[in-house]
């Protein structure tokens, strides 16, 4: 299936390819050049916030991390 990346670096993914699926959130990681998505289900996003909240880090600078990248 055809996606485009947007000017600010999103995708949308087809409802057909995840229907179903009832996944909200993809680790997404590089892989000989090919970007795969692997569904986290809702045990493992918890876990990865508790692990942030660790480190002290907020939403706030998550979304700070992700604009840094994107310049």
């Amino acid at each position: 299936m055809l996606v485009k990346l947007t000017s600010q670096s999103q995708i949308t993914l087809p409802k057909t390819l995840i229907s179903g699926t009832g996944v909200e959130y993809f680790d997404a990681t590089l892989e000989n050049g090919k970007i795969v998505l692997t569904p986290l289900r809702p045990h493992q996003v918890q876990a990865i916030r508790k692990k942030l909240e660790r480190f002290g880090m907020t939403d706030h600078d998550v979304e700070g991390a992700v604009a840094w990248v994107r310049l």
